[in-house]
């Protein structure tokens, strides 16, 4: 049913329809117009040839009557003379002939409504008509009605389905022609990127796509003046930030209380890696990084093999080679992130590496209190840091696992946290493999 939901889909279903139904109904109108028109000219042969039978017999003898009216008999027609009357009035089905008598009863205008008697029977197609002759003798006339039940229009089928099929390929063409400038844009939309800088859509089309593409572009420029400014801010801000705090730690050797100097040297450094921190996270750091094929399993061993070479403890359970299309700075970043807080909140940490039909899926686990269940997703914002499980004097500025999962997401994966059942955290990114 994916056809159904863009745009051409549904333009051509609903001209379908529409067509179709204006097709099926003005075809049903013209065939009962038509039927009715053929009935009445039906009728009308029919009453003028028994009123020439009528008046051809009762311009001969009697003696030569019968002869005449039988001679004269041919079809749903057949005619008698008789020196009394054959039709009984009433019968079923009688309302069918009523128009068949009225037009006799005009066009013979000697005759009274009383000279013609109308009879049915058992089968209401059958008719006999009586008509009284000036010297009340008796034409007696038997109808069978010729009119066939309607019967499938072969031609109308066909003519329908041929139009089905010219207007969906019409509707086809023009939702095509029309839809272009809207999926140029979605792909336009999905491939960009702050850094690029606009790509401007060319404004052509009808007047509402062309406004439509008009406020893309100026969408655009908006945000590269953004990515702009914000670049140019974050310079002077890293700039104004950091200078104080050099000066500052040039200045440490004036103070003469050692454990006095010894702490304001671990607030500068709190206060650097802060600030590093949060300069990385609004800079978007490797953001213009380039995708290239990445070996999972080298990047993941050398993060672990630099956690064992620093005394802690920590493992990699991985196949032999896993490629993806990523980037090496950011992948790197956000497994080393992952890696660190596991590290700093359990005593272990366990990276896992599976391949599965679409994705490579890798998992870090740590053994530490883990993060309360309704927090799992908060975790995951900017400066979001967890007083019960995870505190501040554990150090961290509430930004890695933002960074971390900002990293995954740029190169189409996703990263989801889980408590597990045995205790501690489990951290599980999930990244596409490349299409072969």
């Amino acid at each position: 049913m994916r056809g159904l939901d863009t745009l051409v889909g549904r333009l051509v279903l609903v001209s379908l329809l529409a067509i179709t139904l204006m097709h099926v109904l003005s075809l049903w109108t013209y065939e009962r117009a038509l039927e009715g028109e053929v009935s009445a000219a039906r009728e009308a042969a029919l009453a003028e040839r028994i009123v020439s039978i009528k008046r051809s017999v009762v311009a001969v003898p009697p003696a030569r009557r019968e002869a005449l009216a039988h001679e004269l008999s041919s079809g749903p027609l057949e005619a008698h003379w008789n020196e009394t009357r054959g039709a009984a009035p009433g019968g079923p089905g009688g309302e069918a002939w009523r128009q068949l008598v009225r037009r006799i009863a005009d066009l013979a205008i000697e005759l009274t409504p009383a000279d013609i008697i109308l009879g049915t029977g058992e089968d209401p197609h059958v008719a006999l008509l009586s008509i009284r002759l000036p010297d009340s003798t008796w034409l007696n006339v038997s109808l069978f009605d010729t009119r066939r039940p309607r019967q499938a229009r072969h031609g109308a089928l066909l003519s329908t389905s041929l139009m089905a099929v010219g207007v969906a390929l019409l509707a086809f063409v023009v939702a095509r022609w029309l839809s272009r400038p809207l999926v140029e844009m979605a792909g336009r939309v999905r491939r960009l990127r702050p850094d690029d800088g606009p790509s401007p859509l060319a404004e052509t089309g009808p007047s509402e796509v062309r406004e439509l593409a008009s406020a893309f572009n100026a969408m655009q420029r908006r945000v590269a003046d953004s990515v702009a400014q914000r670049t140019r801010s974050l310079a002077a801000v890293s700039h104004d930030l950091r200078t104080p705090l050099t000066r500052l730690r040039l200045r440490l050797d004036e103070v003469g209380d050692p454990a006095l100097r010894d702490a304001i040297g671990r607030d500068i450094g709190d206060m650097e890696q802060m600030i590093s921190a949060t300069l990385a996270y609004l800079r978007g750091d490797g953001a213009g990084e380039p995708r290239r094929p990445v070996d999972l399993v080298a990047l993941l061993g050398t993060i672990v093999d630099d956690a064992v070479d620093a005394g802690r403890s920590a493992t990699l359970v991985a196949p032999d080679h896993a490629v993806v299309q990523a980037r090496h700075l950011g992948i790197k970043r956000a497994v080393t992130n992952l890696v660190d807080n596991a590290l700093r909140f359990g005593g272990e940490v366990r990276v896992e590496l599976r391949l599965e039909a679409a994705h490579a899926v890798v998992t870090v686990e740590d053994d530490g209190p883990g993060i309360p269940e309704d927090h799992l997703e908060n975790v995951l914002e900017p400066f979001v840091r967890l007083e019960d499980s995870r505190n501040a004097e554990t150090g961290g500025v509430g930004l890695g696992l933002t960074i971390a999962r900002a990293a995954v997401e740029a190169d189409g994966g996703s990263l989801a946290l889980a408590n597990r059942p045995e205790g501690g955290l489990s951290a599980t990114i999930r990244l596409p493999l490349p299409v072969r």
